[in-house]
């Protein structure tokens, strides 16, 4: 059976044993005294169909045994809201967990957990984090996916532990109303998975021993117990390491056999797990280039740009200037960094009109633009007009074709502004998603097209606005698809979607799922982050956008832009105007966040938020200014942004737009600087030791070798280096661990506890070693913990 246990805290107040199970299988637990009402707590176990051949089991524990959402009773409360408050189950016997289930109160409540833990474990005692994560405060049922593997082995548990960690109401203690975990209990699967975990436990404590004693060196020790046990350390190579580097001392064969492993792609983990770098250059044309070579598109937003990555050329058209729409198509070639006008009018060749808060989307493989969309004025709205024209350009032979003259007629969308659009190449299929249907009864403000003061003079109903849905256009045979009306704000279906303005969708080619964040529907700013399956015509949500945290996440907003890189599995967004409605200056923020697929992690690589004037016209020439409106378009074979125009958002200058063009790369370290890295941490230690036994040899050895493996463009490694010299003249003192734990002048070394076993020498080198080693992947080194670190003080 089940067993529950919450407590306050421990060690305070009486105590008092409560039947936990039903008396037919009686067990107990403690529970303190409080005011509140003491639960009557039990438990089941109820099963389920099978799930995937392994049957699948249900803990449920009262007052959370059965999910009643109207009884405000059914629910287990905390004794007060400071830590550590904690439930923990137990269950009838080991099983796999998958997910954890919560359900809800028919109201939403001040007492349901806006952010908990929970951890996992075969005893009450020693448990491992499962999961963390929050609450959304409304009354639909959340389930989780938990942790269940370890070095890509399922691991068992018996014990549950859920710890509250905040409330919605911030005063308020903690309420749980219903608990459910889902998973395997079958026996001939547990019990293959306890072995395994029992044997990797009792592996994995037997290399922190070899870890200590090598440490020590306690080579005796050492040898014994890896000969009586056959466990291995680590690989083969790093053994290699450490006895070339800890015990002989082979300095320069320790860097032949670091270069070899970089070489070797070795470092490539670690690479990938570092946090990206921005680096922003503008594009400037050359004064003293031709006049043709000078020309460059003008100042807007609202535009579009898509880049080809086979020619290396990036195609720009139409946008607003401030007072007019525009009609000019450009083309800039990367290689050459030249821009090339194409036409100053499309209409005039064939092509579209003069538009802004369109879209475009490229074939590379047929060279072909697709442009949809537009924003009209109020005064140019009739029904004439109203016309969802839809063209493609082809580059070859530099020609338009109007597609059709009306999207509608044929199924497609209406005319649609600030809406999506992204190409599957290899299905030749286009899908458009969102934007606002511009119809002849009201005014509405193009996010491209006006300043802020007039996005928030508007006097539109929200509630007459009308969002188009997702549709699908298949290229070859010239139809459309409808896959999902608009929701209308009033469905919460999990396969419902609800259409917005100013949002961003990608295409991810290899998984083949359309990814649609943020937006702003009416007066609703949007974080949500889903996925629509186009295989499957399925919708999975990442994030409903309720479980916020500007910390963690990008914070709600609009005209943000964004891009996918499908070979890093990465997804990057370049922020554009924030829910921030108080100043209108303070509504535009520049940061840059980078998604990680595989992850499920957002992670914050740039963020700026000065607003003042005098900053930005200094920094003018090293990073753009805050804006929207702009655009900005993803080389994925070369890995650089290119940034254009856009809207400052300055309250003084409504009409003012942006005509600067920039580069954005995001730099993580490169394989060779991280050899370059290791050869200096060596050259650095290997220059310690010289100076404790002959001054002259190590100065020499400074003014060479160490002296070749500095970056002399690098300040801080220029200081360092210098400081060195200094070291030549100041006495030395062993250490078990450094200077950090060096022996006081009244302390007999012979009573250290180490003796004479653990010298300076092997201590640092160990240390060096240490530093080496975490460039590598886990699973080729010793254990990162340390033996030591499992006593308590």
């Amino acid at each position: 059976m089940a067993s529950v246990r919450g407590t306050r805290r421990r060690g305070t107040g009486p105590q008092v044993e409560v039947p936990v199970a039903p008396k037919s299988a009686r067990a107990f637990t403690t529970l303190p005294i409080s005011s509140l009402l003491l639960p009557k707590i039990f438990s089941e176990i109820l099963r389920s169909s099978v799930f995937r051949c392994l049957r699948e089991y249900a803990v449920l524990t009262r007052n959370i045994l059965e999910d009643k959402p109207n009884d405000q009773a059914s629910r287990w409360s905390s004794d007060s809201n400071n830590p550590p408050q904690f439930l923990t189950l137990k269950l009838e016997r080991p099983a796999v967990l998958k997910t954890i289930a919560f359900g809800k109160y028919e109201k939403t409540h001040v007492c349901n957990i806006k952010k908990f833990r929970v951890y996992g474990g075969l005893s009450d005692d020693n448990m491992i984090l499962l999961l963390e994560s929050g609450l959304k405060n409304d009354t639909v049922p959340e389930t989780f996916l938990l942790k269940h593997t370890v070095s890509g082995h399922q691991f068992p548990v018996r014990f549950v532990k859920i710890v509250p960690l905040q409330s919605w109401g911030s005063t308020f203690n903690f309420s749980i109303w219903h608990v459910g975990l889902r998973g395997c209990d079958d026996w001939a699967v547990v019990q293959k998975c306890i072995n395994w975990y029992t044997t990797y436990r009792e592996r994995e404590a037997i290399r922190l021993c070899l870890k200590h004693f090598r440490q020590h060196n306690y080579s005796e020790a050492f040898e014994s117990l890896e000969k009586r046990t056959r466990v291995t350390l680590e690989d083969p190579r790093l053994t290699q390491l450490h006895k070339l580097l800890v015990e002989q001392g082979d300095f320069d064969a320790c860097e032949e056999l670091i270069s070899q492993a970089a070489q070797e792609g070795l470092f490539q983990q670690y690479i990938s797990q570092q946090e990206y770098k921005p680096q922003w250059t503008p594009i400037i044309p050359s004064p003293g280039g031709s006049a043709s070579s000078r020309q460059r598109p003008g100042m807007r937003g609202g535009h579009q740009m898509c880049i080809d990555t086979n020619t290396q050329t990036i195609y720009l058209f139409g946008g607003w200037d401030g007072m007019q729409d525009l009609s000019d198509l450009w083309s800039y070639h990367i290689p050459s960094q030249e821009w090339t006008c194409i036409t100053r009018d499309t209409n005039a060749e064939g092509g579209p009109s003069a538009r802004s808060c369109h879209k475009m989307c490229l074939d590379p493989e047929r060279r072909q633009i697709f442009t949809l969309g537009r924003y009209l004025d109020s005064a140019l709205r009739l029904p004439e007009n109203l016309k969802s024209d839809f063209y493609m350009y082809d580059i070859e032979n530099n020609k338009w074709t109007q597609v059709t003259e009306d999207t509608a007629a044929l199924g497609g969308p209406r005319l649609i502004f600030d809406h999506q659009m992204v190409m599957d190449v290899d299905k030749r299929i286009i899908y458009v998603f969102g934007g606002r249907v511009l119809t002849p009864s009201r005014w509405e403000g193009c996010v491209g097209g006006l300043g802020l003061d007039e996005l928030r003079s508007s006097n539109y109903t929200p509630s007459e606005a009308i969002f188009s849905g997702l549709y699908a256009y298949h290229v070859a045979t010239n139809t459309w698809t409808k896959l999902r009306d608009d929701c209308s704000g009033n469905s919460s279906g999990p396969q419902d979607i609800k259409s917005r303005i100013g949002h961003s969708m990608l295409f991810h080619s290899g998984s083949r799922q359309l990814f649609i964040l943020a937006g702003q529907r009416n007066k609703e700013y949007l974080t949500d982050f889903f996925m629509y399956n186009i295989d499957t015509d399925t919708v999975s949500y990442i994030s409903d956008g309720t479980r916020k945290d500007s910390s963690s996440v990008p914070a709600a907003g609009f005209t943000q832009k964004a891009t996918i890189d499908p070979h890093l599995n990465e997804i990057h967004v370049l922020s554009g105007l924030s829910k921030d409605k108080d100043k209108r200056d303070e509504n535009v923020r520049n940061s840059f966040w980078v998604y990680d697929i595989s992850q499920n992690k957002w992670s914050c690589i740039y963020r700026n938020e000065q607003t003042g004037e005098s900053y930005w016209s200094k920094m003018q020439h090293v990073e753009p200014c805050p804006r929207f409106a702009h655009q900005l378009v993803y080389d994925d074979t070369k890995k650089v942004h290119y940034l254009f125009g856009g809207n400052p958002g300055k309250a003084s200058l409504p009409k003012m737009r942006l005509d600067d063009f920039w580069s954005l790369r995001l730099c993580r370290p490169s394989t060779q600087q991280l050899l370059h890295t290791c050869v200096l941490l060596i050259r650095k230690h290997r220059f310690s030791e010289l100076a404790r036994d002959n001054s002259v040899l190590a100065l020499k050895y400074l003014q060479t070798k160490l002296h070749n493996a500095v970056d002399h463009t690098d300040p801080q490694q220029v200081q360092e280096f210098q400081a060195l010299a200094t070291t030549l003249f100041q006495p030395h003192e062993d250490s078990i661990y450094g200077q950090a734990h060096s022996l006081s002048e009244d302390e007999d070394s012979s009573s250290n506890l180490f003796g004479t076993d653990l010298g300076w020498q092997h201590s640092s080198r160990s240390q060096l070693f240490d530093q080496l080693t975490q460039f590598f992947p886990e699973h080729m080194t010793q254990p990162r913990g340390n033996l030591v670190d499992l006593i308590p003080y």
